[in-house]
């Protein structure tokens, strides 16, 4: 079990920045580097989950595949903050630290941002879904709104005024139509010619009746001349009055004529109308299905920050829990390079120290084999510049000996032969002082002391146990 947690511990370390090598050296750190990789650990673990949300929220998908893009978000993020540690180097600067520290610390409050996102809409999640019921009912009454304000369905209220008139005009049979107003009111008119014609008549009649029984009028008794009178002015009326009940009966009958036109008119532009009316009414139907489909379906994170931003704007608590919690993630985000700027501020440790150390010793070993190998290097070239002006003596001091014997020929009078096929050259006299197989054995023994004597100069230098 020990075992185990040391093993752990030392991947956290090495997660942290640590040098194996140096670790070994300087133990006192280990806790340290240890902290730090707990601390990526950590805010890898919040982006994953973060991501996870964010994936679900705006994409809808399966929570296990949500849960694969989060791990692989998480790893992305701790390397990241893994790249901004390791980029940090000790120095007791503060302008340096400065300068590496602000790029880092804004691109890790950039990362918090990101990460905490999520993971704020997760927590408010309850009253972000109250409120987008809201917002879509306000966006559907809005929309619906705007398809009755549309040119295409503006006189669609007429047109069910008009059948509503139209039906109640073929249900009275014509009665009901404010058209007929005129007709009417002339039909009245001769219904009051004819009620005043009727009372005159019966006015006049009785009084024919009393100046026959003497009872009003004259008082006597008889069809005298006063009854007479009364009698030639009572049908006088009645002939007013027939005529009057014929002026009636003529309006009263194109009153129904018109009524019944209107009734058909009404009835053969209702059928018209109707369909009309159920065309405009479906196509605004079918327009506000397809936007509630989509309202409804729309409530991916865009719309979640947008309720989320208006719950804030109207509960002032529930903007200051949202800003603390933000900033309560964005500061485990943070964490890690805010505490590596900390440490740098701090004097060395021992591990800095060492770390230093090892790299300088590094860079001087680096260094003296460089300089072997160019020695070795201007060695070999010298030799084979020897060998080449070696080979070079040895072809001339040849060709003077045949030019010398070809002169000894010609003065003892021989005549000179010529070759009828290339003579070959004489054998080289054998290679004695300037042979380049020993200088160069010499050389390279030389050069393997030298390595030998730079790899363990820094022995002296770097403690021993290292």
């Amino acid at each position: 079990m020990k075992v185990r947690q040391r093993r752990f511990g030392n991947g956290l370390a090495v997660l942290a920045g640590a040098r194996p090598d140096v670790l070994a050296a300087a133990p006192g750190a280990r806790a340290r580097f240890v902290a730090l990789g707990g601390v990526l650990l950590s805010t890898g673990g919040l982006a994953a989950v973060s991501a996870a949300f964010a994936v679900h929220m705006a994409l809808g998908v399966w929570w296990p595949f949500a849960l694969l893009v989060g791990l692989g978000w998480g790893a992305v993020i701790v390397n990241l903050d893994r790249m901004l540690l390791v980029g940090m180097a000790h120095d007791a600067s503060l302008k340096r630290n400065l300068v590496m520290a602000v790029p880092r610390v804004g691109l890790a409050l950039v990362l918090g941002v990101v990460v905490a996102t999520p993971l704020t809409l997760q927590v408010f999640h309850k009253e972000i879904d109250t409120e987008i019921v809201q917002m879509q009912a306000e966006a559907a009454d809005a929309y619906r709104a705007g398809l009755e304000a549309d040119t295409r369905f503006a006189h669609l209220p007429a047109l069910e005024e008009r059948i509503a008139s139209q039906e109640s005009i073929v249900a009275s049979g014509g009665v009901a139509d404010a058209g007929l107003t005129g007709v009417r009111a002339e039909v009245t008119a001769k219904q009051t010619v004819l009620d005043q014609a009727v009372s005159t008549g019966r006015q006049l009649e009785a009084k024919a009746q009393c100046e026959l029984d003497g009872t009003c009028g004259t008082g006597e008794r008889g069809s005298g001349t006063a009854y007479q009178q009364a009698r030639a002015a009572a049908d006088a009326q009645a002939a007013v009055v027939a005529s009057a009940r014929s002026s009636l009966d003529a309006a009263v009958a194109a009153s129904s004529a018109a009524e019944g036109r209107s009734a058909q008119l009404a009835g053969s532009s209702l059928d018209g109308d109707r369909a009309e009316v159920a065309r405009l009414t479906a196509e605004q139907d079918r327009l506000q299905t397809a936007f509630d489909a989509t309202n409804e379906g729309s409530g991916g994170i865009l719309l979640r920050l947008e309720a989320l931003d208006r719950l804030g704007n109207e509960n002032g608590t529930l903007a200051m829990a949202q800003f603390m919690l933000s900033l309560l993630f964005m500061c485990v985000e943070i964490l890690p390079v805010l505490m590596k700027l900390l440490l740098n501020f701090a004097p060395p440790s021992a591990y800095d120290r060492l770390a230093a150390l090892r790299d300088s010793g590094d860079v001087e070993i680096e260094e003296l084999a460089q300089e072997s190998r160019l020695t070795v290097a201007q060695a070999k070239e010298e030799l084979l510049v020897l060998a080449e002006r070696e080979r070079v003596d040895r072809q001339k001091a040849a060709i003077l000996a045949r030019r010398r014997a070809a002169i000894a020929d010609l003065a003892a009078g021989r005549p000179e032969q010529t070759p009828t096929a290339p003579t070959a050259e004489p054998a080289e006299p054998p290679r004695q002082s300037w042979d380049t197989g020993p200088i160069l054995g010499l050389a390279r023994n030389a050069a393997a002391r030298t390595v030998r004597s730079v790899r363990r100069r820094p022995a002296d230098r770097v403690p021993t146990a290292v």
